[in-house]
């Protein structure tokens, strides 16, 4: 067993922003080579289990992980920013639980998906494999350019959905309390979509619950990498700092802004997203001297 854990955002590190599919070949081969050889690898996503299994274990299984997942159980997806988790297996992702006390209600889950196709439907879509939380997410014909005034009319109308609910929810630097004087959801505008969400929701909270899976099945490992391409991914990174593990982050999209952290930070020279993602993955294979 190699003494190295890794812990993964999706979208950017691994997926490609524009395609959001996994576009690299090497990224799928290397994740297989870490596998192989024992490497515990979590995914820790604001992404539905639905979208993790088609675009990430689905392409794996194509391309040989069963063997790798057969002989090491080490492989973990945690969704929607921990509202739920599933092991993945040599025949892909296992029982999925759902941890249904962060859920939006389900009345205003329809509210949102009427808003979506109603006012907003030329530009982005209502993602409908969401458990917990609500995604509305940039259509991929669609430019930034095009999408990036349209989000933001999305957002003001957002919140005051929230609000005529009475659910207490978070935008920014603007709250609206609920009767109790509580602000249980938050906005958060990413670059391709918008959440709706808990505020209990976060990558540290992910990165808890894949620790706590991969303790359940051996020693854990001393050395972790988290890669990830927002400044939230860093809770990944500070949740096992707090834990008192050797921890650094890579960050592929370091234009955003690098923060002064108590760990070291990587970036992959010029590289931002998959292409970062999959120089990084090709250093361990390397380091580790995996065939």
């Amino acid at each position: 067993m190699s003494n190295l854990g890794l812990l993964f955002d999706i979208d950017g590190p691994l997926a490609s922003p524009v395609s959001r599919t996994i576009a690299i070949p090497s990224i799928l081969d290397d994740l297989i080579r870490l596998a192989g050889a024992g490497v515990p690898i979590a995914f820790i996503t604001g992404r539905s289990d639905g979208f993790v299994g088609e675009q990430v274990v689905a392409p794996l299984l194509a391309r040989g992980i069963g063997a790798a997942l057969m002989e090491h159980d080490r492989m973990f997806g945690v969704f929607e920013k921990s509202a739920s988790w599933a092991p993945i297996t040599e025949r892909g992702l296992g029982e999925l639980t759902v941890d249904t006390t962060v859920a939006l209600p389900p009345g205003v889950v329809e509210e949102f998906r009427r808003l979506t196709e109603r006012e907003f439907a030329d530009t982005m879509f209502f993602d409908d494999t969401k458990h917990a939380m609500v995604s509305v997410e940039q259509l991929p014909e669609v430019s930034a350019e095009r999408y990036r005034p349209e989000q933001l009319r999305f957002n003001e109308a957002a919140y005051d959905l929230m609000r005529s609910a009475g659910l207490g929810v978070r935008y920014g630097d603007r709250e609206a309390p609920d009767a109790a004087g509580e602000v249980p959801f938050r906005l958060d505008p990413t670059i391709i979509s918008t959440d709706v969400e808990s505020v209990l929701l976060d990558k540290d909270r992910g990165a808890n619950r894949a620790l706590a899976y991969f303790a359940e099945r051996g020693e854990l490992p001393r050395r972790w990498r988290t890669i990830g391409d927002s400044r939230s991914d860093y809770k990944m990174a500070d949740a096992l700092h707090a834990a008192g593990f050797d921890v650094a982050h890579v960050d592929v999209r370091p234009g955003d802004g690098v923060p002064e952290k108590p760990y070291r930070v990587i970036i992959e020279g010029d590289l931002i997203h998959d292409e970062a993602g999959a120089a990084f993955l090709a250093h361990w294979t390397r380091e580790l001297e995996l065939p």
